[in-house]
């Protein structure tokens, strides 16, 4: 069955060959316009994407030479337009909080159902995060710890744009000197930029715990738009 209009380029990366040609066959199966690449560790997928972007790359997180995590993070850095989709045997809510901190857009474990693979795939496609079934409600249950999801969102809401911006490069993990480049501004103002959102968001801005709110709200994060400018 042809699931998508257009060809999509497929990236798997896993040090697995029965799971990856086992992974290819599920995808040409479930899309017909589709082309694969196969990689066994994370190191030649970010060789690859310095020559190619594909539409997706779905990783595992324990490979050689780079892991996922470090895919995640390495092709999130460069800007460049792929969505990342962790496949993995872990279920914890601590991974899944990494994988997304660190850029992936969908989350799995690798033992979902062929079809929840591909829903995954066609939300990401549509600019939105997905995450598995069997982690979901635990991940709702970190929203409501201290503030529900409505609760986030009127916080974030209070951001003006140029905080807004600021905060969505914290949590793809540019550093101050790299968010004053992107916003041709000065170091200090990113700093001052940081500390009221913090404000804003009640956290206290003397430790780590704007990267700790990020990581325990990305799944809301990601899925909140930057005003028209």
């Amino acid at each position: 069955m042809n699931l998508n209009k257009e060809k999509m380029h497929v990236v798997i990366a896993d040090d697995h060959p029965i799971f990856r040609s086992g992974l290819k066959f599920l995808l040409e199966k479930s899309f017909e316009k589709i082309s694969i690449d196969q990689f066994e560790n994370g190191g030649e997928v970010i060789e690859f994407v310095q020559s190619a972007v594909p539409d997706i790359i779905i990783v595992d997180i324990d490979m050689p030479v780079k892991n996922g995590l470090e895919v995640c993070e390495l092709v999130t850095k460069q800007g460049l337009s792929s969505k990342i989709i962790v496949l993995t045997m872990y279920k914890d809510i601590e991974m899944m909080k990494l994988a997304f901190f660190n850029g992936a857009k969908g989350y799995l474990v690798k033992d979902n159902t062929s079809e929840e693979l591909v829903d995954c795939i066609q939300t990401v496609m549509d600019g939105k995060t997905y995450l598995a079934k069997v982690v979901r409600e635990q991940a709702g249950e970190l929203v409501n710890q201290n503030k529900t999801k409505h609760q986030v969102t009127e916080l974030i809401g209070s951001l003006t744009q140029t905080e807004l911006k600021t905060l969505k490069l914290v949590s793809q993990k540019y550093s101050s000197k790299e968010i004053a480049n992107l916003l041709f501004v000065s170091v200090k103002s990113v700093e001052n930029y940081r500390s009221r959102i913090c404000k804003k968001l009640n956290l206290d801005a003397r430790n780590n715990s704007l990267l700790l709110w990020i990581m325990d709200n990305k799944l809301i994060l990601d899925n909140i738009k930057e005003f028209d400018s």
